[in-house]
Parts: C-alpha cells; sequence; structure tokens
C-alpha cells in the first residue's frame, strides 16, 4: 500500500500517516490505531455480525482472506459466521498482525488463522484460492483500487463472493450543541481534516458498485448499516470515543482555533471534570456501506 496508508488498512484513520512520517510516529499511530480498532470491534460487534450474516453466500466458504485485517475485527466476526473456514489475514502492520495472533491464541482459533504482511499496492502474496474475500474500509486506502480489483476477480474461486465494507464517514460521539462553551466542536474537527482526506485518501466515500461491475464481477447485493448506540448502555463508548477524539486531534490540531483546541484538550482531558469520560450524552452515530460482489 502507500505510505499513507501502510499502517492503516483497516480503519479509515483520522491522520493519514503523510510522505516522510519519522518511524517513531507511525509506530505511535499503528498502537494507537489498534486501541481504536479493538474498541470499534467491542462496540460495532452487533453490527458487524449482521454484516456477515447478510452475505448472499452460496454455500459455507473453507477459506476467506480478510484484506486489510487491522487487529482481527473483520477475522473474528468471519471465523464466528463460517465455524469451519480457515481465515487468511492480511495488513500491512507487523503490529496489528502480532495483535490478531495473540487474539487468536487466546480464543483457541490460532490455528484456523494465518496472517501474511503484505504491501497490496506492491507485489501481492499468494493467498490461495478463497470462496470469499473481505475487506473492511481498506479498498479506499489503495493507490490503485481498480488493479486492487482485478487481483481479486483473479484471486477468487469462481462463484466465489467479495465483500466490500465501507464507511460513510467517521463516528460521531457529541450531540452537535456540545461542549456548552464550544458548541459544534467535533464537526469543526472532521471538516478540519476535509482537505487532507480529500488529497491523500481520495477514494473514501466512492461507489464502489460500478468499479466492481468494471472489474468483472456481478453485483449482486447492497446495503446501508445505520449506527445509532446509545453511550449509557454500552460502557466501551466512552472509551472509543476518547480514543477516536484523540486520534482526531493528531490531525486537526494545525487548523483548529485556539478556543477549540483548548476545549478538546479539556474533553480528553481524562482528569479533567468534563472529560468525554464523565459525559452521560455520548452516542456512536455513523453508517457503513456494504457491497456483495460474485466472481461469475
Amino acid at each position: 500500500m502507500t505510505h499513507a496508508s501502510a499502517s492503516h488498512a483497516a480503519h479509515d484513520d483520522a491522520r493519514p500517516v503523510l510522505p516522510h512520517t519519522p518511524s517513531s510516529e507511525i509506530a505511535q499511530a499503528d498502537a494507537d490505531q489498534a486501541e481504536t480498532l479493538d474498541l470499534d470491534a467491542d462496540v460495532l460487534a452487533e453490527h458487524i455480525a449482521s454484516v456477515t450474516a447478510w452475505l448472499p453466500v452460496e454455500r459455507a466458504p473453507r477459506h476467506v482472506v480478510d484484506l486489510g485485517c487491522g487487529t482481527g475485527t473483520g477475522t473474528f466476526a468471519l471465523l464466528a459466521r463460517f465455524p469451519e473456514a480457515e481465515v487468511t489475514a492480511v495488513d500491512a502492520s507487523a503490529g496489528h498482525l502480532r495483535r490478531l495472533r495473540e487474539k487468536a491464541e487466546a480464543l483457541g482459533l490460532a490455528d484456523r488463522v494465518r496472517t501474511v504482511a503484505a504491501d497490496l499496492d506492491a507485489e501481492w502474496p499468494g493467498l490461495g484460492r478463497p470462496e470469499l474475500v473481505w475487506a473492511s474500509a481498506s479498498m479506499h486506502h489503495m493507490a490503485d483500487p481498480d488493479r486492487a480489483l482485478r487481483e481479486v476477480h483473479g484471486l477468487l474461486a469462481p462463484g466465489g463472493l467479495f465483500a466490500v465494507v465501507e464507511l460513510a464517514d467517521f463516528p460521531r460521539f457529541l450531540p452537535a450543541n456540545a461542549p456548552v462553551e464550544r458548541p459544534g466542536l467535533e464537526e469543526r474537527c472532521h471538516a478540519a481534516l476535509a482537505h487532507l482526506h480529500a488529497e491523500h485518501v481520495p477514494h473514501r466515500g466512492a461507489d464502489w458498485g460500478p468499479k466492481l461491475a468494471a472489474a468483472g464481477f456481478s453485483v449482486e447485493g447492497e446495503r446501508t448499516i445505520t449506527v445509532d448506540i446509545d453511550g449509557s448502555r454500552n460502557e466501551k463508548v466512552g472509551p472509543y470515543a476518547l480514543s477516536s477524539l484523540k486520534r482526531l486531534r493528531g490531525g486537526a490540531a494545525p487548523t483548529l482555533a485556539a478556543e477549540d483546541l483548548t476545549a478538546l484538550d479539556d474533553l480528553l482531558d481524562t482528569d479533567s471534570p468534563r472529560s468525554i469520560l464523565r459525559r452521560d450524552d455520548l452516542m456512536v452515530r455513523t453508517e457503513r456501506a456494504v457491497w456483495a460482489a460474485r466472481r461469475a
């Protein structure tokens, strides 16, 4: 993958890793993202399971490939959905893959998981002949997504299914009138990053249906999953919001007004009485679009 996506294949990143970023910063970004990915998996487990249950598989796959697997959100959902399957989990981040293997061992699933470190913008590794390929929030990071789609088409077994899952946008957590001293802060943070994403992640938000058809797939299903989770009913929402907004701050800080930055830092200060962890009005609001395409 491109340097901009080398450690962010599994989940859309609030702060793109730009060329010439020091390796120490990349490693820290990797660790921060892994924390967010793990919380994302916990908070959105029900929604992810609903996507895997919806997939129009003709028969239960025995071999699944998870492209841009991150710390294993999709991998473990697919293992649960298809108990006879083995998953090949592919990512550019050695740290993410190590974390995934540790989880697999802890869950007694190590014999059903193979991890592969690969830069998919370079040469694709041998991945066998899977009946199902899953790509969650990874396709838009490809430098040449049309080439990647053709690679997947050639990789799949005849009749195999390709599932593309993409975020419509980053999750939102705060009410529009929050915080009281700087209402609308969260939206301004996202707006501050919009130009970076447009330049460095130009395929985010794309309609993958026509692209899949152009690569030779038959698109058999498309749906949008609406996420609307009340933070008072899930104890992980607060930490998820904290982790996500910390990473959002990293990219938005240079262009935020001083008053916004002060208010954001107050939310992120876990010792502050205005810490995001002390709020009782958090929600997780986002959408995920899913395409299911078959190799004829």
